[in-house]
């Protein structure tokens, strides 16, 4: 049950946890108080966080488009691919998923520690001590990582692209990308960090930033270094990731916090371990790590299926994948927000407040994922030919990198969810097996399945088993939510995921209409997006899809004001 402060007391601590000094720019709409974090909060950083996002992947299509144009989808660009498996690993271990899993919970459970043990000298402030205990040993972890990396390129390569017909260009590339190790390690660290102090402008920047400094490298060096170019600007990037961070997590470091009472919380300060100790348990970093290192072989699975495959089929894989995920990464913009304030209300044990986070952001993510899934599969050819068609991109690379996407959007809603879900797992900053084997599954049916379908349907069979896999994994994930994770009601999660997917097929086959008839990809593609929107939105409002409905309301608020 969860207890409060006797009113004296939780006023002291209060009254001393106002904050003198304004807020830095990069808290936009943060209280400074520890106190619960409001929605109107919440919407106002989601949207900053989703608009910086896609900013961070318009760039990222337009480096995607800059290797299409210099190299097409050829054996240059498989070679490369095959070295972007670093960074794409690594971004998931270190930025996304894994390093953020141990270090947000941890970094919670330090700032409510400080909160509860009033002024104290800088020496002993329990996020001092955490930034002191785990980061120097973390760096040196992603050093060794690095320079094993550099030395074992070969053998990698060979492990995972063994039909690759120029391998050593492939080693060339995964020997730049290896840098990103060390990078994005600082990146994820500053950004679990800051997102826990409630500041979430730095962290949204980081992509903005990496896809900046690989295309400039492209530009600068690709008539001199090739595709090599492309392996040279990840570690540019990677290097800019830590520079838009730093500088404000320092200075929250150098500041003095007053003492700050998170409303509900306990009146004397738990018997947990340290910060520090929680961050470094090595069962936590094993399943923690284990998990991501699962959901990222479905791309290694991928890319080892496809490079026997006529060459440019890991090119295919790699574009469609690029650009059917766009809305999964919008929609998980607001899981990445409130992961923080979950992991809070479980370290206060409002159970409760936890649950109605958690199923308000699965539904709101669904609605998010599914709107993108639908435009994808209808206007499929129309976005591939707009984005990537010219230069050595042909109309048969278009072709086939429109029909894989396609398939991969059947997957979408499975990966939303199993993003969105599996932050509940380890919101607690506790170790948890279940969402490794979850994981284990869907790789393993994944594997089994494109081994299966490559021979059948080409790279369309990979997909298929792509998405199969997540699938899988989302229903493994969600059937366990009550036993093994936040307590959240599992029909009434379904019912709002089931009405929310009707609509979505309805606009979808709604916009095929416009996006086959009309001739002009543009125009086809506007269509298409029109007609899906108005569909969408009709099927969401009649069908009383609750994480719509806000929306709507606050639509129609707006409207009467403007009268």
């Amino acid at each position: 049950m969860k207890r409060t402060l006797p009113t004296g007391r939780a006023r002291t601590l209060l009254s001393t946890a106002v904050p003198t000094q304004q807020p830095a720019p990069e808290d936009i709409g943060h209280s400074g108080d520890g106190h619960r974090t409001s929605d109107t909060f919440l919407a106002r950083v989601a949207l900053l966080t989703a608009g910086l996002s896609a900013a961070g992947s318009l760039l990222g299509l337009g480096r995607d488009q800059a290797l299409a144009h210099l190299f097409g989808a050829g054996s240059e660009t498989d070679a490369f691919l095959v070295a972007w498996t670093v960074p794409e690993v690594a971004s998931t271990l270190l930025i996304e998923d894994g390093l953020a899993f141990m270090l947000v919970p941890a970094f919670s459970a330090a700032i409510a520690a400080r909160a509860m043990s009033g002024p104290h000298p800088r020496a002993q402030d329990p996020v001092r001590a955490l930034v002191a205990g785990s980061l120097p040993r973390l760096a040196l972890a992603f050093l060794a990582c690095v320079a094993l990396l550099m030395v074992g390129a070969r053998p990698l390569v060979t492990l995972l692209a063994p039909g690759l017909p120029d391998p050593q260009l492939a080693v060339d590339c995964t020997r730049l990308t290896a840098t990103c190790v060390l990078t994005f390690g600082l990146a994820g660290y500053c950004s679990a960090a800051l997102r826990a102090h409630s500041s979430y402008l730095p962290p949204a920047a980081i992509y903005v930033a990496y896809n900046t400094g690989i295309i400039a490298t492209l530009l600068v060096l690709a008539d001199r270094w090739g595709v090599r170019a492309a392996a040279a600007g990840v570690a540019v990037g990677g290097c800019l990731m830590v520079l838009v961070q730093a500088p404000s997590l320092l200075r929250r470091l150098r500041s003095a916090p007053s003492a700050l009472l998170a409303d509900g919380a306990d009146a004397e300060t738990p018997n947990r371990p340290a910060p520090a100790e929680r961050a470094m348990n090595l069962a936590l970093i094993a399943t923690v790590l284990l998990f991501a290192l699962c959901r990222q072989a479905q791309v290694l699975i991928e890319r080892f299926l496809a490079s026997p495959l006529p060459s440019g089929a890991i090119s295919e894989l790699n574009y469609a994948q690029k650009v059917a995920q766009l809305p999964m990464v919008l929609s998980l913009m607001l899981c990445t927000v409130t992961f923080p304030v979950v992991a809070k209300a479980l370290a206060r044990g409002d159970i409760e407040r936890a649950r109605d986070r958690v199923e308000r952001d699965v539904a709101l993510a669904a609605c998010i994922v599914l709107s993108g899934a639908a435009v994808v599969f209808a206007c499929a050819p129309q976005i591939i030919q707009l984005l990537f068609q010219r230069g050595a991109f042909t109309a048969d690379d278009t072709a086939a990198t429109a029909a894989v996407m396609r398939v991969y959007s059947l997957g979408l809603l499975g990966h939303c969810l199993v993003g969105a879900l599996v932050r509940s797992y380890f919101s607690a900053g506790r170790p948890s097996w279940y969402p490794v084997a979850s994981m284990a599954v869907g790789m393993t049916l994944t594997a089994a399945a494109g081994t299966w379908a490559v021979g059948a349907f080409g790279v369309g069979g990979i997909a298929a088993a792509n998405a199969l896999g997540i699938t899988v994994t989302a229903v493994l994930l969600l059937a366990a939510m009550n036993k093994r994770s936040v307590p959240v009601r599992i029909p009434v999660v379904l019912l709002e995921l089931a009405k929310t997917l009707l609509a979505a097929v309805a606009a979808t086959a709604a916009g095929l209409l416009p996006a086959t008839r009309i001739e002009q990809p543009l125009g086809s593609l506007i269509s298409g997006c029109l007609v899906i929107g108005a569909v969408f939105g009709l099927l969401l409002w009649a069908l009383k899809v609750q994480a719509f409905l806000p929306a709507v309301r606050l639509a129609t608020r707006k409207l009467r004001n403007a009268r």
